[in-house]
């Protein structure tokens, strides 16, 4: 099963109290026994602002956990965030709770999940279950500590 990685997922190893960084790499050990790991470039440049990365750590890090990076994401990929974040958009408009609050880079990782993988792990499950209903998305639960 090849897994999609939202950055928040990899954050967590690499800068969160201890409890939530041992959980996380948990979910990420058990993740990789089952298949590949990838994050696309917008994951990828997300986790060069990291106060803790470097792109020697970085690429260190993919190195050692067995993170792919795809670069190449392709057009299919922008066009289908594109089409989720305009719904997205139209809903908050609808709604009259303003201008979009989310990032499009959400729609792009979510999008590289649906597209490129079976799965997208994320910490944020609820935002990508409303907007890719059909992307199977891990943990079912979050059992770590969101105080970051």
């Amino acid at each position: 099963m090849k897994s999609a990685l939202d950055t928040n997922v990899i954050f967590y190893p690499i800068g969160s109290e201890p409890s939530s960084a041992l959980a996380a790499r948990e979910i990420l050990r058990e993740a990789r026994r089952n298949g590949a790991l990838v994050i696309c470039g917008v994951d990828y440049s997300e986790l060069l602002a990291h106060p803790k990365m470097t792109p020697s750590t970085l690429t260190q890090f993919l190195s050692e956990t067995g993170i792919d990076a795809e670069f190449d994401t392709g057009r299919d990929i922008w066009h289908e965030a594109g089409l989720r974040y305009s719904r997205y958009s139209t809903r908050r408009r609808k709604a009259k709770t303003g201008s979009p609050r989310r990032l499009l880079a959400d729609f792009v990782i979510g999008a590289h999940g649906l597209l490129r993988a079976d799965r997208l792990i994320t910490f944020d499950a609820g935002d990508y279950r409303r907007d890719f209903p059909e992307l199977q998305i891990a943990p079912n639960k979050l059992k770590i500590s969101q105080s970051q």
